[in-house]
């Protein structure tokens, strides 16, 4: 019992450190602020692109569930303003628009990824 409840509590304090770290990242004059609804597409996103499906505007409308496809469009054009993403076309079919990451998204998942290590390995070194 003791042992699970250590357990959780390493968890609950790496959890708690990395959103610190995240939240030092968002501060950053250098990156752009974004509110809860373009986090969660720009998650969602992030999702495909790893899985490398392509993503098209008219699929992005329909991925949050209770948010409205004009709700979402408008999200994803100041996702796009603020150079997280950028819309392509397709080559056969010129309305269908495909949603690709940039440099700005890969270097803010990035350093996610890196808050994520220094949260782990900070939680690692209390424990020993």
């Amino acid at each position: 019992m003791i042992e699970a409840m250590t357990t959780h509590h390493k968890s609950a304090a790496t959890y708690l450190k990395f959103l610190n770290l995240v939240q030092a990242i968002r501060s950053q004059p250098s990156f752009p602020f974004i509110d809860p609804v373009e986090e969660k597409l720009l998650n969602l996103f992030a999702a495909a692109w790893h899985e490398g499906k392509p993503l098209t505007v008219v699929a992005a409308m329909g991925m949050l569930e209770g948010i409205s496809p004009s709700t979402v469009h408008r999200r994803l054009a100041g996702l796009k303003e603020k150079g997280l993403v950028e819309l392509e076309q397709d080559g056969l079919d010129s309305r269908i628009k495909y949603i690709v990451s940039t440099p700005t998204a890969d270097a803010y998942f990035a350093q996610l990824g890196k808050c994520l290590d220094m949260a782990s390995n900070k939680t690692a070194r209390s424990a020993s």
